[in-house]
């Protein structure tokens, strides 16, 4: 009973972590002039930088704009897997406990 068990909860988890692989979120810095696109793994997928929109020639300023891109980017990244495992959680308990008593979702 519990070798099921475990084995649907490997499988289980195996599936949120390819659909975090497959899952993108965006954002961006200095109105588009970064902008970062993550996987909801925590990887970077791609950085655009829209020279029109920045002087390129300012390596401080593009530091920046990347970093704060960057890191809004992880930021939703991390809440949207959130999200997806609370989800996954929420789906393995039994009736009555879909949030653990209230404790997900805090």
């Amino acid at each position: 009973m519990f070798d099921n068990l475990l084995g649907n909860l490997k499988m289980q988890q195996e599936e949120l972590q390819q659909k975090l692989a497959d899952t993108f979120v965006e954002a961006d810095a200095g109105d588009g002039a970064v902008t970062v696109k993550a996987g909801c793994d925590l990887h970077i997928e791609n950085i655009k930088i829209d020279p029109a929109k920045l002087d390129i020639n300012d390596l401080e300023q593009v530091e920046d704009l990347v970093l704060v891109a960057v890191n809004e980017a992880l930021e939703e990244a991390k809440k949207k897997a959130a999200i997806e495992t609370n989800k996954l959680l929420q789906g393995m308990m039994p009736p009555g406990m879909g949030d653990l008593g209230g404790m997900l979702g805090r």
